[in-house]
């Protein structure tokens, strides 16, 4: 059975908006290492719309170095209640916002590899009240906004048990949780 990985950046006070402001201090060769790892270790993206929406923006744009190049080359789930331009990042296929957990429920069935999604919002907290969600790996870096987005809503209220933990040179650090709930 596949894995479905959730995979974002927060800061020390639990904030995820706007990461190229304050995540990018802190990559080194070994977070790289580990992000390619875990990228290249997927077949498929899962993400929401308007996620799905900014990335089409910019990473069809980008190649030429083999994380660009397998992002890329590997199937995008993007999960939509309204029509969305699939056209400029292939390839790629929308699940109906209503028909997600079933859809994911097969798609966890199905041959392949793990399945990734980047940030955490009403997708993730979705498919881990249903138990499709199996990991939560959130790298914590050393800023404190003191407002923003938060990492977690009030619907995302559940139990995690930790699996790892990653220290990176930086100072920034990878908890990797698995809900409660997984059906793993």
């Amino acid at each position: 059975m596949r894995k479905i990985i959730t995979s974002t950046y927060a800061t020390l006070d639990g904030f995820i908006d706007n990461p190229h402001e304050w995540s990018l201090q802190y990559s080194n060769e070994e977070a790289q290492a580990y992000a390619f790892a875990m990228t290249t270790a997927a077949d498929a993206l899962l993400l929401g719309r308007v996620t799905y929406e900014g990335m089409a923006q910019a990473w069809p744009q980008m190649g030429g170095n083999p994380y660009a190049d397998h992002v890329n080359s590997i199937t995008k789930y993007v999960v939509a209640s309204q029509p969305v331009d699939t056209s400029a990042w292939n390839p790629t296929v929308v699940i109906p916002g209503a028909d997600l957990v079933a859809r994911v429920a097969e798609l966890k069935e199905q041959d392949g590899a793990d399945i990734l999604i980047w940030g955490t919002g009403r997708l993730t907290d979705t498919l881990a009240a249903a138990g499709l969600l199996d990991e939560y790996r959130i790298w914590v870096c050393p800023v404190v906004k003191g407002k923003g987005e938060p990492l977690f809503r009030e619907e995302s209220a559940m139990t995690l048990d930790l699996l790892d933990t990653t220290v990176f040179g930086t100072g920034a650090v990878v908890h990797t949780y698995r809900p409660a709930t997984a059906k793993s």
